[in-house]
């Protein structure tokens, strides 16, 4: 088995377990409040207990990793899943092209999965609180190329499957894009209204979105299985087809250029 099964295992497991590290130091330090916690007073005083909550410290993802020291873990995370799913995006890319072919599909899943990514640094090197504007423009670029993804890729999963066990996975891959569409939307809808307990209910829902599209990677493993030399081989292939169609078509031929310099010569 390839070494490269670990890293659809790895992605899930590292960024889930890494962002409730990030949960628990920002609720020890008292930046957020508790996700159990539905109360929440309209201003606190300085001298406030542990359990009083504004509008401020609801325990979205962001927000767990806004103020330091959970912000440079928040960072670290971000910017290492990034790398982590810009790693199976070219992977998963190339295990297409070796068991189903060049497809238009698999090109806009490769671009989706690592606009993805950079969105995805941005998100976790502009805190919210300190680069607002950036920080939002980061998750609108992330949030929906992460849906683009799953989406081609459940896609994908059908046109390519050969068995009933494909098949299954294609059923799973379409409820956890299902799933994570759906929490997607409530959240955004939730976000933008100033109840406390809608606002609460959109913290929620975006840790399921967050969790939903880290499980649905977690599905690769049994594809990244098969992963060989020849995987890389063929990935190699394409790249250097699609540069040798560039240099033919821009490049003239050996009969142009005689047919020139005969046409010169009679001049």
């Amino acid at each position: 088995m390839p070494a490269w099964v670990i890293l659809p295992i790895a992605l899930p497991a590292f960024s889930i377990t890494g962002m409730w590290i990030v949960y628990a130091m920002a609720l020890s330090n008292n930046h957020i409040c508790p996700v159990h916690n539905w109360i929440y007073n309209q201003s606190c005083e300085l001298n406030s207990p542990v359990s009083c909550c504004t509008l401020d410290h609801v325990p979205l993802v962001s927000k767990c990793g806004t103020f330091p020291p959970e912000s440079c873990f928040f960072s670290l995370i971000c910017s290492l899943g990034s790398f982590m799913v810009m790693l199976v995006g070219l992977l998963r890319y190339a295990h297409v092209i070796e068991h189903y072919g060049s497809s238009l599909l698999n090109t806009l899943g490769l671009a989706a999965g690592w606009i993805c990514a950079a969105g995805l640094i941005v998100v976790g090197n502009f805190q919210v609180d300190h680069a607002k504007v950036l920080h939002y423009i980061g998750a609108g670029v992330a949030f929906p190329t992460s849906m683009l993804f799953l989406f081609l890729q459940s896609i994908l999963t059908y046109r390519m499957a050969k068995s009933k066990g494909h098949y299954w996975t294609g059923h799973l891959r379409s409820i956890l894009a299902a799933l994570a569409f759906i929490t997607l939307i409530f959240s955004g809808v939730f976000f933008v209204q100033q109840s406390f307990i809608l606002q609460h209910l959109a913290a929620l829902c975006e840790w399921m979105f967050i969790i939903n599209v880290l499980v649905f990677y977690g599905t690769f493993t049994a594809e990244f299985g098969t992963i060989s030399t020849d995987t890389f081989l063929v990935l190699l292939k394409a790249r250097r087809t699609h540069k040798t169609y560039k240099v033919d078509s821009s490049t003239p031929s050996m009969s142009q250029v005689h047919s020139h310099l005969e046409s010169l010569a009679m001049m």
